[in-house]
């Protein structure tokens, strides 16, 4: 219900006055997710699953990780932020799109 709610808000509430789309806080959100894609993608590689699912794994893994940072946010007093799970996202994307076309 909680995961529910906070999609809602996120969604439909107003962005805090202090929450640009872009700034050193997006950044590291999109920064720290790449990095996070590549290390779980590298794992599982490393576990000799198949690039499909190693991709399938890292993206869960870190989505995972932003959805529980944003969630932890909202319950102890942090301010959830959808511009944060944006950059999130978008560094899932551009690591997913580089890790796509390594050889190994």
């Amino acid at each position: 219900m909680h995961t529910l709610a906070l999609v809602f808000t996120l969604h439909f509430g107003a962005a805090p006055a202090a929450d640009p789309w872009i700034g050193p806080d997006k950044a590291k959100h999109f920064f720290t997710s790449a990095f996070l894609q590549s290390v779980s993608y590298s794992a599982l590689r490393s576990a000799r699953v198949g690039k499909t699912g190693a991709l399938i794994g890292a993206t869960a893994v870190t989505a995972t990780v932003g959805v529980g940072k944003e969630l932890y946010d909202a319950r102890f007093g942090g301010d959830p932020s959808f511009r944060d799970l944006t950059a999130d996202g978008a560094g899932i994307v551009a690591a997913s799109l580089l890790l796509a076309h390594t050889e190994r």
